[in-house]
C-alpha cells in the first residue's frame, strides 16, 4: 500500500466475522423473551414478541441511515416493556440461552490473534450491537479470548454506530494506535468496508456472511483486501507490513 505504514492494529467487527455466520429466525428471540415475562398467558407473550421485533427493526434502520446506536434497554422500553419488571432478569436470562450457540467465536481467532501479537499487531474489536460492553467480554471471556484483546468498542456504549468515523476513531483510540495505522475486518461492505475507509483505515472484507435484503445498503466501495478466510488475514498483513516484518 504505496504512501501507508506498517499495520500497528487490526481491528475486527464481532457477529458473522468473529462468529461465523448463521441464520437466526430474530421473532424466535423474543419469543423466548416474552414467554418468560409472560409465562400465564401465550397471547400476551406473542404479541409483545412482535412488538419488541417491530421495535429492533426501527433501532437497526435508524443505525442504517442516521448512524445512530442504540441499547437493548431502550428497544424493549419503545416496545412499552416494564424495566422494573420483576421477571425482566429470567426474561433477559432466556433470551441470552437463545443467543447462546450463536455467539460462539470461530476456532481460527485464537490462532489468528496470537500470531498478530506474535507480529506487533495490536487487536481490537468495534461492533454494532444493542448488547452491553460486560456481555460481549463475558463472552470473549468464555472462549479464552478477553487476555488477547487490546481495545474494544460496542455501538452501545457511544452515541454512533458503524459507519460513522467517530465509531472507528474511538476503536483506534481504544487501540492506542492512529487510524492510518489499523486495518478493519468485517463482513459487511457499507458498515465494515465504506466505514473505516472514510476514518482512514484499510478495510479488509471476508464476505462470507448471506445478510438478509433488509440489512444490506448498497454502496460502491472497494475493500483494500479480500478473505475468504479470517485464516489468511495474517499473509495479507504481512506483505502490507506489521511492526515486526518491517524491522
Amino acid at each position: 500500500m504505496p504512501g501507508r505504514g506498517a499495520v500497528r492494529a487490526v481491528i475486527f467487527d464481532w457477529g458473522g466475522t468473529l462468529t461465523p455466520w448463521r441464520a437466526v429466525d430474530l421473532r424466535e428471540q423474543w419469543r423466548a423473551f416474552a414467554a418468560e415475562l409472560h409465562a400465564d398467558d401465550p397471547a400476551v407473550a406473542e404479541e409483545l414478541a412482535r412488538q419488541i421485533l417491530a421495535a429492533e427493526s426501527r433501532a437497526w434502520q435508524r443505525s442504517r441511515e442516521q448512524h445512530r446506536s442504540a441499547r437493548l434497554e431502550d428497544v424493549l422500553a419503545e416496545a412499552g416493556v416494564d424495566l422494573a419488571h420483576a421477571g425482566l432478569p429470567a426474561a433477559r436470562a432466556a433470551y441470552e440461552r437463545f443467543w447462546e450457540p450463536h455467539t460462539r467465536t470461530d476456532p481460527v481467532v485464537r490462532p489468528l490473534w496470537e500470531r498478530l501479537h506474535a507480529d506487533g499487531v495490536r487487536i481490537g474489536v468495534l461492533s454494532n450491537t444493542l448488547w452491553s460492553r460486560e456481555y460481549h467480554r463475558a463472552l470473549f471471556d468464555r472462549d479464552g479470548l478477553l487476555g488477547l484483546l487490546d481495545g474494544d468498542v460496542y455501538s452501545s456504549e457511544i452515541a454512533w454506530a458503524k459507519p460513522h468515523a467517530a465509531a472507528f476513531r474511538a476503536a483506534a483510540a481504544a487501540v492506542g494506535v492512529p487510524p492510518d495505522s489499523c486495518v478493519y475486518v468485517g463482513d459487511r461492505l457499507y458498515e465494515d468496508v465504506h466505514g473505516p475507509q472514510q476514518a482512514g483505515m484499510r478495510a479488509v472484507w471476508v464476505p462470507h456472511s448471506d445478510l438478509p435484503a433488509e440489512q444490506r445498503v448498497e454502496v460502491d466501495v472497494e475493500p483494500d483486501a479480500v478473505v475468504e478466510s479470517l485464516a489468511e488475514l495474517t499473509g495479507v498483513l504481512r506483505r502490507w507490513g506489521t511492526p515486526t516484518t518491517a524491522r
